[in-house]
């Protein structure tokens, strides 16, 4: 795996981290009681952005150590995923032996 693959990984699974934790614990307007004119109800009240891009760091970069462990032992291949066989045979170069 190449620097540039490693990063782009990371950024796939921080982001996908972080729009699973973004509505987690989520006080809105509504919620509080303060609606202030102009936005919706369902608006946030308390976002706590900072606290959750931390939090995401930390649990993306578990995920993603995870993941790198995976594709750099070779355990799992692409052909391995291939349930409808639609990549043929394996050629010698593919193979272990």
């Amino acid at each position: 795996m190449s620097i540039i693959s490693a990063i782009v990984l990371f950024a796939i699974v921080w982001f996908m981290v972080f729009f699973i934790a973004l509505p987690i614990r989520l006080k809105t307007q509504g919620d509080v009681g303060e609606i202030v004119p102009g936005p919706h109800a369902g608006a946030p009240a308390e976002h706590q952005l900072k606290k959750k891009a931390w939090i995401t760091t930390f649990v993306a970069f578990v995920l993603w150590v995870g993941f790198v462990a995976v594709i750099v032992s070779g355990k799992l291949t692409v052909r391995d995923l291939d349930m409808f066989n639609r990549m043929g045979p394996a050629t010698v170069g593919e193979t272990d032996g």
